[in-house]
């Protein structure tokens, strides 16, 4: 027993540690160790044991109490110990159900199946328009929900019978398998197969709803759509989904939104974004422009000379937050400046005047700055080649 290591060493706590602290360092070392994480490593497979032979008497008050009074040798039979022998880990069941019951999915330590199960939830979506996402809406779905069949009470037998006990489980809804493991005999516990977990069997069942308990009837629940609710969010409506199982609760009912495309208006959060055409003369002499929001015209002052691809930013004017609806994102319009592509020669003169007298002002602004004509520029040019 002298190549032993001390149990509180391989656990890595103090002798003094608490039941909690023992669980907490063993969850640790176990995990890092544990023969699934670590496949064909003899090493860790020796270290996993290890630890698992160290917590084993040290969860154990009495054990521990015989360890920490005469160390190995109070497990050595050769020195007088009751020894471990193989070290039988089918003892370890509850520890087993403890520590790898939520780490490697094994264990025994489970809820009782036979008791209250919440229903399972029911999915569906919702079509709504883009206006209708924005403001929000009320409208109504139809769905096929179970309710208590009316002929067995929910029973699922028929009138004069009553559900009897399974045998298999005894009424536990659980039963309990034995087999060899890698570290000795284990236990697990399973959801019975006669009962599927409800510790009853149903001999006689019920012709108007099969055995179930419940029938199936279309119902039609109202659905209020919140505004400022985007495409592919989700509404739970509680207690609307599938009735629950040995009295639990009814389970919810989870709504997708499933909002259509805006010819106009594209989404990115709560901003909205739109494009907006101007005319010619609009950008270059300025003046009131009619915008199109979500919340109808808007009358927008743009500057003379405004340019093509201008954004405007209307603050305020974009799609409600979910948490209040008074709070909203923005809007944002870029100005598209449309071109004519087609004149009248009435037109055509304007436009041929104004081209001329934009080429006189030309001149005259360059005459100006420079004191020279083009010509004059081109010699000079010329005349520092030389």
């Amino acid at each position: 027993m002298a190549d032993k290591r001390d149990y509180y060493e391989v656990l890595g706590v103090s002798k003094n540690a608490s039941d909690a602290e023992l669980k907490k360092a063993y969850r640790v070392v176990a995990k890092k160790y544990h023969p699934d994480t670590n496949p064909g490593d003899k090493e860790a497979e020796e270290k996993f044991k290890e630890a698992a032979e160290a917590y084993a008497v040290l969860s154990d008050p009495e054990k521990r109490q015989k360890y920490d009074q005469f160390g190995h040798a109070a497990f050595d039979p050769n020195q007088g110990g009751a020894g471990f022998g193989g070290f039988d880990f089918a003892d370890m069941s509850d520890i087993f159900g403890d520590i790898f019951g939520d780490m490697f999915g094994g264990g025994t330590k489970q809820r009782q199946s036979n008791g209250p199960v919440k229903g399972a939830n029911i999915k569906t979506t919702v079509r709504v328009s883009f206006e209708e996402a924005v403001f929000g809406t009320q409208t109504e779905i139809e769905l096929p929900l179970k309710d208590e069949c009316p002929v067995c009470k929910g029973t699922g037998s028929q009138p004069g019978h009553q559900p009897e006990t399974c045998v298999k489980c005894g009424g536990k809804g659980q039963v309990v398998f034995t087999q060899q493991s890698l570290f000795g005999m284990a236990r697990t516990v399973q959801t019975c197969p006669d009962c599927q977990g409800s510790g009853k069997v149903i001999r006689y069942k019920c012709s108007n709803c099969a055995g179930s308990g419940y029938v199936k009837s279309k119902k039609r629940i109202q659905l209020a759509v919140p505004a400022g609710i985007d495409n592919g969010q989700s509404i739970r409506i509680r207690d609307k989904g599938e009735p629950g199982i040995n009295g639990g609760g009814r389970g919810d009912l989870l709504v997708t939104i499933l909002v259509d495309r805006h010819p106009t208006f594209q989404r990115q959060e709560y901003d909205l974004y739109s494009s907006e055409p101007i005319t010619f003369t609009q950008a270059a002499l300025g003046g009131r422009v009619t915008l199109t929001t979500i919340d109808g015209p808007y009358e927008y002052d743009i500057k003379p000379g405004t340019q093509t691809n201008t954004k405007i930013k209307l603050k305020g004017k974009g799609v409600p937050t979910l948490r209040n609806k008074s709070v909203r994102g923005d809007h944002y319009v870029t100005l598209i400046v449309q071109v004519p592509d087609s004149l009248t020669d009435e037109q055509k003169s304007i436009l041929n005047q104004y081209e001329q007298a934009s080429a006189v002002n030309t001149r005259s602004s360059t005459d100006s700055a420079g004191g020279f004509s083009f010509g004059d520029h081109k010699k000079k040019k010329g005349f520092k080649k030389l």
